[in-house]
């Protein structure tokens, strides 16, 4: 057994972590990724479908631009069912750990994903086929709500406390490897058959193959161990967590100030703060990744591979980029990064978007990787474990869940059919996608700005970060000197 204690004049802790081996945090990280590439393939599946085919085959419409508003109508329908997903499989990750919730997760997400390639087009069945598109969005959307977050906390709650940034940053790179695979499978398909050919059959071929990936995850999850945080837990009794009753009575009985912080904590603000962390990210993901692929293909008119390969290149780049901000979040903190990275996405969005609507080809690739980089994937590699370390251990699951999908409802759901509508309505325009992206950095510039420090704090603590409790980077030393805490002990 280890013990992570509490920083000095912190709250108090549960205290005592299982130690888990390097194999256990390899297949811990290896499991967060396939689950968080899998659901960022199945999403960036549905985006480029929309964008190139399913205008054409589930949505045809004499209004080439009305037809792109229909089926980023039906992407964001996949975000309606993600707060419930978040609720319910959050709270059953809260009460019986993380790893029978990740079963779950990525099962239902997976099939619905491989079913979407054997849907009937419009053609054939008429107005059933968009129906039953919009339901397995549905489907694939509940089992997401709580997929990112439960691979988020679990691989947060095994690293180590100093490195928790570097190793949190490999669910980013699921999110990257998930865009990457889709884009690489469209490239492929866009490349080696017709345009007919793919409208006709070959849009099956990247739904249907995602269930290998699907199948893998679901084998390495039935053999993955709890995390330790879980079962460290001082509220956590023969693996499963009190309910809140139970709770009280045994803080009436006991008088334990662990368990009495825990249940009377107010919350409200860390779920906030980490609202608008997500907003501002997921806002500018379904800008970026998403509505922005259908502008280059649609509106600009380039070759539908131009939007691929944007998208495939910015990936590859991402690989380098995201360990790197993962790991500089280690050193000097979450907070700091956060502010650096939001500023810049905020200063560089209106030239970005502006060289893509240039039409030039180097261009739309010099912009899309510079936008892409600074202003998604970069909040990307810093939400998981700041939010992760944000929240308390008693609800940690449930409100990082609910806190990422009730923004991404809002934000990426919504933001393309926004920024569609506005793009038609101005003839074609590139400036409202760039006044969305740096309203969308915004949100993320404020919500770190507000937030307090939480790089490498104690994660067994029932109750959600407060100033002075982080031990990583600037802001914490100045939280700990302006709340009078002496110096923390040196913790792995």
């Amino acid at each position: 057994m280890t013990t992570e204690n509490t920083a000095a004049g912190g709250p108090p802790s549960s205290g005592t972590v299982a130690e888990r081996s390097t194999k256990d945090l390899a297949k811990a990280a290896v499991s967060g990724w396939l689950g968080t590439a899998l659901e960022f393939m199945d999403f960036q599946l549905y985006s480029l479908a929309a964008a190139l085919v399913f205008k054409d085959i589930f949505f045809p419409s004499d209004a080439p631009g009305m037809a792109i508003i229909l089926a980023m109508a039906t992407y964001a329908t996949g975000y309606l069912s993600r707060p419930l997903g978040a609720w319910y499989f959050g709270r059953l990750g809260d009460r019986v750990g993380r790893t029978k919730v990740l079963f779950y997760t990525i099962a239902l997400m997976g099939i619905a994903t491989t079913a979407i390639g054997l849907l009937p087009t419009y053609h054939q069945v008429g107005i059933l086929a968009p129906i039953l598109l919009v339901f397995l969005r549905l489907c694939q959307g509940f089992g997401a709500g709580a997929e990112i977050a439960g691979s988020s906390v679990m691989l947060t709650e095994y690293a180590p406390r100093r490195k928790r940034g570097l190793v949190g940053s490999l669910v980013a790179l699921g999110t990257n490897s998930g865009t990457l695979g889709a884009s690489a499978i469209w490239g492929v398909l866009v490349a080696t058959m017709s345009t007919q050919t793919v409208i006709e059959w070959g849009w099956r071929i990247p739904f249907i193959a995602s269930s290998l990936i699907m199948l893998f995850a679901v084998w390495l999850r039935r053999n993955l161990k709890e995390s330790p945080v879980f079962e460290g837990r001082a509220d956590v009794v023969e693996g499963e967590a009190l309910s809140r009753d139970e709770l009280a009575q045994k803080v009436a009985e006991t008088q334990d100030n662990v368990l009495a912080a825990g249940l009377h904590e107010r919350k409200g603000r860390a779920f906030a703060e980490g609202f608008f962390l997500r907003f501002g990210q997921a806002g500018n993901s379904g800008m970026v990744q998403t509505y922005l692929i259908s502008y280059i293909t649609a509106v600009l008119l380039l070759a539908p591979g131009v939007g691929t390969g944007v998208v495939i290149t910015s990936s590859l780049v991402g690989f380098a980029t995201v360990p790197i901000i993962g790991w500089l979040s280690d050193q000097v903190g979450r907070k700091l990064m956060y502010i650096v990275m939001s500023s810049i996405a905020l200063v560089l969005a209106g030239p970005m978007i502006w060289m893509i609507a240039t039409k030039n080809v180097n261009s739309v690739f010099a912009g899309y990787i510079i936008i892409h980089q600074t202003s998604v994937l970069a909040l990307a590699s810093l939400e998981n474990n700041t939010m992760s370390e944000l929240f308390g251990a008693r609800a940690r699951l449930t409100q990082l869940a609910l806190a990422k999908e009730l923004a991404a409802i809002v934000a990426t759901g919504i933001g393309p059919v926004v920024a569609a509508a506005l793009v038609v309505g101005t003839g074609g325009s590139w400036w409202p996608i760039a006044i969305m992206i740096g309203f969308f950095s915004i949100c993320s510039l404020g919500a770190a700005i507000v937030m307090p420090e939480t790089a490498g704090r104690d994660l067994t603590v029932l109750n959600d970060a407060r100033p002075g409790e982080a031990i990583i980077g600037p802001f914490a030393r100045r939280e700990r000197q302006r709340l009078g805490l002496p110096k923390p002990e040196d913790v792995r």
